[in-house]
């Protein structure tokens, strides 16, 4: 007898206005602290809503605070990390409120993630079968040995993977192929979300483009929702519905793809898009951001992107921007929205 319900349904992105909101993210701050020197602000009052089906882009230079918001949400931040405000409200529940095994409860059965460099994060000295029945065996208690094979088979194959390799150990697969399996192991438990962190990670154009294509065709197929975060912002063009920009651990710009794409409002986020190439524009000369992302545990006193702002005046090295309403669906934060 199968445990398990079915993984046919169908859930298209198409009109999110009508879909639930199924995560909100409310004003979430995040600190890492030391005995030797002053707490680094890895993210600072950011908030955003994932609703059913949305693909959500979460895009920012290295160090921005992505990943650091994302293990947030899945309380795995590491041992210096403290989640210092806010609420993560995810189906009438805040995850801050839960114990450590209410929160087990919650990991990979209803939200699961995608860990950056798949070669890391499989164990080198388990099969592939597995490593992805275990979240199973945890979730589902009682399962059979015949419907656990079925489910282990059924993922593999809906990740593009022949299942007679789900005995054989990561180092026989293709970095691909690894990445692939991940993928399988995060929709074990048939979550609601997925969060994929950089999924693409050291692998080539081509399997990158494999990868990414294979989340966007997942997510429409089984109804899932995915924060997609990635540095490329082509990816975030074709295949994500809404964008958080972040910047130096605040949120730069907030929108749906359209109006970042656009109709960008941050400075941050328009010089971004220019230092990526414009096929329709083959002769637009790219840019460089000039200088670094700011350091989180000394951070400028005013706006955290002025030291490199080509708009900045006196006003934003002294004052912090508000995040400002630009309409329903925009958000951005920068003093130059204050003077319209």
């Amino acid at each position: 007898m199968n445990n398990f319900p079915s993984s046919s349904k169908s859930t298209p992105s198409a009109n999110l206005h009508s879909k639930s909101i199924i995560l909100d993210l409310q004003n979430i701050s995040v600190d890492f602290v030391s005995e030797t020197h002053p707490p680094a602000h890895a993210v600072t009052d950011v908030s955003f809503t994932l609703k059913e089906g949305e693909m959500l882009g979460l895009v920012g230079e290295s160090g921005c605070g992505k990943t650091t918001l994302m293990l947030s949400i899945m309380r795995l931040l590491p041992a210096a990390g403290r989640i210092t405000a806010g609420k993560i409200n995810f189906m009438g529940r805040d995850l801050l409120d839960l114990t450590d095994a209410g929160m087990n409860e919650i990991r990979w059965k209803n939200i699961s993630i995608i860990f950056q460099g798949a070669m890391n994060a499989l164990n080198p000295v388990r099969t592939i079968g597995d490593q992805i029945a275990e979240p199973i065996v945890h979730h589902i208690p009682g399962v059979t040995k015949q419907s656990l094979d079925e489910r282990i088979e059924e993922l593999l194959e809906l990740v593009g993977i022949s299942s007679n390799r789900k005995d054989q150990y990561p180092h026989q697969y293709s970095g691909g192929m690894r990445q692939r399996a991940m993928i399988a192991m995060a929709l074990a438990c048939f979550p609601q979300i997925v969060i994929a962190d950089e999924p693409t990670t050291a692998l080539d154009v081509m399997i990158q483009a494999q990868i990414l294509e294979l989340l966007d065709d997942l997510r429409h197929k089984l109804g899932i929702s995915v924060i997609l975060v990635t540095h490329d912002l082509g990816v975030v063009a074709e295949i994500c519905d809404s964008v958080l920009v972040m910047y130096g651990g605040v949120t730069a710009e907030y929108a749906d793809v359209d109006n970042i794409y656009n109709n960008p409002h941050h400075p941050y986020t328009q010089q971004l898009l220019r230092a990526f190439p414009d096929l329709t524009h083959p002769k637009e000369r790219l840019i460089a951001i000039p200088g670094y992302p700011p350091q989180l545990n000394s951070l400028p006193p005013g706006c955290r992107f002025a030291p490199r702002c080509p708009q900045v005046f006196d006003r934003c090295n002294d004052e912090s921007p508000q995040l400002f309403q630009i309409n329903q669906i925009h958000q951005a934060s920068c003093h130059l929205l204050d003077q319209r």
